[in-house]
């Protein structure tokens, strides 16, 4: 892979999901300024527009491609010979498919430093199925409200893109510690029981904050699935996740170390009594939540 020298910030939501409010706040902070020239593409044009004085205070230079087929390397390539940007902000259509533009030949130097994603809270759900493809390094959910179901949001996003960071934006700003007291569960137990209607909720959480679970036991239902190369000793204790239809569904499970593994049949249900650690596999290509059973016995479905 080559170099990035231009690095390009990919904004990517449907019509009036807040991508131009984002982008005007976020181009005029402290933390996202920089000397050379930034090099602002809009994809289409929404109902807000962007103050023209404030963007070249800070070097901004804006041009507008409204027509999917003039979305083209060589016209990204004459923008590149014009402008000489060191970096692209690039405000993309919804409506528009992003693999087009990540197979497109792009100018020397130039590739994706992080793809943004913004949503309108108020319309998540009827959009999350055809939304899907396009969550990626960060999340941004504006127009949100406390009595909403965020944490169902958050963890929609978190299944298809484990990595992905999520944030919620409400008239105010960025809305903190939402999430604080909402475990359905007593962490504090000498065994931290996770009802079957509250496994989602514990995968997520385990992901995001791993050092609230390490050191503790967990129990829980599952069903156990045993990958080739992952050793005899070894299994993975999950549940099936519809991320946004009975269609479409993932397993979502951690490995787990366990000498009744080898005994365990593809599909079966069971009951883990595990304590968790937090260590580096290769299996999630970094560090992960590991389970080491206590106890693994069969149960009902």
């Amino acid at each position: 892979m080559d170099e990035i020298t231009v690095p390009i910030y990919l904004i990517t939501g449907f019509l009036e999901s807040g991508k131009t409010s984002f982008l005007s706040f976020t181009l005029q902070q402290d933390y996202f300024r920089t000397e050379g020239k930034t090099l602002l593409i809009l994809c289409e044009e929404g109902e807000e527009e962007y103050d023209e004085e404030a963007l070249a205070k800070d070097n901004v230079v804006v041009e507008v491609i409204e027509k999917e087929e003039d979305f083209t390397p060589e016209r990204l390539q004459a923008l590149d010979i014009i402008h000489q940007p060191e970096r692209v902000v690039m405000e993309y259509n919804g409506m528009w498919l992003v693999s087009k533009f990540e197979e497109m030949k792009l100018p020397a130097g130039w590739g994706i430093e992080q793809h943004i994603t913004c949503v309108d809270a108020s319309t998540f759900q009827v959009y999350m199925q055809n939304m899907k493809s396009i969550f990626m390094d960060m999340v941004v959910f504006n127009r949100s409200k406390k009595e909403y179901p965020l944490a169902n949001f958050r963890r929609s996003i978190k299944v298809v893109n484990p990595s992905a960071e999520v944030i919620f934006e409400d008239e105010e700003g960025e809305m903190t510690d939402i999430f604080a007291d909402q475990m359905p569960f007593d962490l504090d137990a000498e065994i931290v029981d996770i009802p079957p209607e509250d496994y989602g909720i514990w995968f997520v959480d385990a992901m995001d904050h791993p050092d609230r679970y390490v050191g503790k036991t967990l129990r829980f239902k599952a069903r156990a699935r045993r990958p080739r190369g992952m050793g005899s000793k070894f299994f993975i204790p999950g549940r099936t996740a519809m991320t946004c239809c009975a269609d479409d569904t993932s397993f979502l499970g951690y490995i787990c170390k366990s000498a009744y593994a080898p005994k365990l049949k593809p599909g079966e249900w069971v009951e883990v009594t595990a304590k968790v650690a937090f260590e580096n596999r290769s299996e999630y290509q970094g560090e992960g939540i590991v389970l080491y059973a206590e106890n693994v016995t069969p149960c009902e479905p």
